[in-house]
């Protein structure tokens, strides 16, 4: 890798002691500079709109916009972008979607000190990057074929704009502060929202909780 020119690094985690030890294991390479820190979802694919750096290490559990969401917008929006996934999750419903959407490296928080520095180098590089425990995840899940990586997601699952809908109201946002996260009208929102209840049989916004925590969506 040349040195000449320093590889842009977009950091997005909602937790500044993890952000500060990201930043300065990447800067202690002469070849990376951090070109930006997100706290949430939404704002890491704002940053990296803006920023176009050539890694974002984005965690899964984020507000606003969860990481799985964020890196799909990312990988969307920034092709060149290269989204290499650094969480504490290896739960194989995780994995899957993570390898569903096309990220090109997962690593597990408790493996930074000695691989997150590979995992970037491995990106740029072209190939892709898994821990060795997520390896085996990915490995038991494609002899038990639960890897449709390419294949359209099943009718019954919530839409990309669902799920987002579905954080925010699981975080506490009400119709109006939700039009106003997303730039649509209440009225939208509130269609989204009974077709999000039909379509997963909730009758509660508590179910919608219960939901979005056993789907990794938010936290407990």
């Amino acid at each position: 890798m040349s040195s000449k020119k320093k590889r842009k690094i977009l950091i997005a985690d909602d937790h500044e002691i993890v952000r500060g030890g990201v930043r300065n294991l990447v800067e202690s390479q002469p070849c990376y500079v951090c070109c930006g820190e997100a706290t949430s979802g939404r704002e890491a694919v704002k940053m990296a709109t803006e920023l176009q750096p050539d890694v974002a290490i984005v965690d899964v559990t984020m507000p606003e916009l969860n990481g799985i969401e964020a890196a799909r917008q990312i990988l969307k929006l920034c092709p060149q972008t290269k989204v290499l996934v650094f969480t504490v999750h290896d739960a194989e419903q995780v994995v899957v979607e993570i390898f569903r959407i096309g990220a090109h490296g997962y690593v597990l928080k408790s493996d930074a000190g000695s691989q997150l520095l590979q995992a970037i180098e491995c990106v740029l590089d072209g190939r892709h990057y898994f821990s060795s425990k997520i390896s085996e995840v990915i490995f038991d899940s494609m002899r038990g074929g639960n890897l449709p990586h390419g294949e359209p997601e099943p009718e019954d699952k919530p839409t990309a704009r669902e799920r987002e809908i579905i954080q925010l109201l699981a975080e506490g946002y009400g119709n109006k502060e939700v039009a106003d996260k997303l730039g649509i009208s209440v009225k939208t929102v509130e269609t989204h929202r009974a077709a999000i209840m039909r379509k997963l049989g909730l009758h509660s916004i508590g179910e919608l909780v219960r939901y979005a925590i056993r789907n990794h969506i938010i936290e407990a």
